[in-house]
């Protein structure tokens, strides 16, 4: 994503970029630092408007899996493949700019340094979808976010004001739609999404349990988050006993980051009129056959909904979301654990993180703090 006009001063870009495509857990071999080159201004003669961002914060998350592998034509993917880290000219191919690596993308948090485009101008704070890289060259800058709040942390909208934020608030609030008093289980609770699900339950009036994969983490999930109860997975024997332990009752809405052996669990555990929120699947993301399901039978009589969402089909909200999360965190009624690493080199090993639980709370990458 990155260029340079040919009269522009330059500068040093790093970029993480993806060596081969990922077959079971990746590696950080996987990936590979480069260094490139940058103009410090918009090319010149172009007609397609675009920004320059320099990034201040990139963003680690579980979904840039699937963009590892890949994938048969015409195969369900949940984003075009990565490309293999290459040298090519950057399109629009029209203009004249510097060669560059194809990096590897995810959100992230920058600082406009030029542009083209006339909502946007310099100094300009951003968040949206950037390269894996110190400086992007964003060719369709509709999809950057202005940062209303910079009275908050920055680094916040990598996560609990940015896609993962939003993620939480659309799968809780639009797909699980609670009710007072209704009993909420979340898996991969301490995580970017989880940790955010299981806050807005709470503020909806909701009994909430979540899953976690240390006793650190699940202390977190109870003294920092507010959950009801919690519980380690890897200490359990029986998921299902776990659940029915925690939740005698049964669960009105199970908010699904995990799929597989749990998921299976929770449908054995849902109440009548249960809603099944499926926002992903980590547990299944490396495996090259995935785990089936024993327990779906259980949807039938329960009259469960099961229902799979992605948060690109939310952004139209996004006003509102960030208007009302703002005030939930200064009201103290969302807390934010982050786990920060420094350097655009420790990416690679901050993501492949996430597949062993490494990290405590929202994983992100800080490459120039404002």
């Amino acid at each position: 994503m990155a260029g340079g006009g040919d009269d522009a001063a330059a500068a040093r870009n790093k970029m993480v970029v993806l060596k081969r495509h990922v077959t079971g857990f990746p590696m950080e071999e996987d990936m590979e630092v480069v260094v490139g080159a940058v103009g410090l201004r918009v090319p010149a003669g172009s007609s397609t408007p675009a920004v320059l961002v320099k990034n201040l914060y990139l963003s680690c998350d579980p979904w840039m899996r699937g963009r590892m592998s890949k994938h048969d034509e015409g195969a369900t993917a949940p984003a075009p493949d990565f490309v293999i880290g290459e040298v090519r000219l950057h399109e629009p191919t029209h203009l004249r700019v510097v060669d560059s690596y194809q990096t590897m993308e995810n959100y992230g948090v920058g600082k406009v340094i030029d542009s083209t485009h006339p909502e946007f101008k310099s100094g300009d704070l951003v968040w949206g979808m950037s390269g894996w890289e110190e400086y992007t060259l964003v060719y369709q800058p509709e999809s950057l976010i202005k940062i209303n709040h910079t009275e908050l942390p920055l680094s916040y909208y990598t996560g609990v004001l940015g896609m993962t934020g939003l993620t939480a608030y659309a799968g809780v609030m639009e797909v699980g739609r609670p009710k007072r008093g209704d009993f909420v289980f979340v898996s991969a609770a301490s995580g970017a999404v989880g940790q955010v699900a299981g806050q807005l339950a709470k503020i909806a009036g909701c009994y909430v349990v979540g899953s976690a994969g240390s006793d650190e983490k699940v202390d977190l999930l109870k003294t920092k988050f507010g959950f009801d109860d919690a519980f380690n997975y890897k200490s359990e024997t029986d998921f299902a006993a776990a659940l029915k332990r925690c939740l005698p009752d049964g669960i009105d809405i199970y908010f699904d980051n995990v799929g597989g052996a749990t998921l299976d669990a929770a449908l054995l555990h849902m109440r009548h009129g249960g809603r099944v929120v499926v926002c992903g699947m980590i547990s299944q993301y490396n495996l090259e056959e995935p785990d089936g399901l024993r327990n779906m039978l259980c949807i039938i009589p329960k009259a469960v909904r099961v229902e799979g969402f992605n948060v690109a089909g939310y952004f139209h909200m996004y006003s509102r979301f960030e208007e009302e999360m703002a005030r939930y965190i200064k009201e103290g009624k969302i807390a934010v654990v982050e786990d920060v690493v420094e350097g655009i080199e420790s990416a690679p090993v901050a993501l492949v993180g996430l597949f062993s639980g490494r990290n405590l709370g929202k994983q992100l990458v800080a490459l120039a703090r404002e």
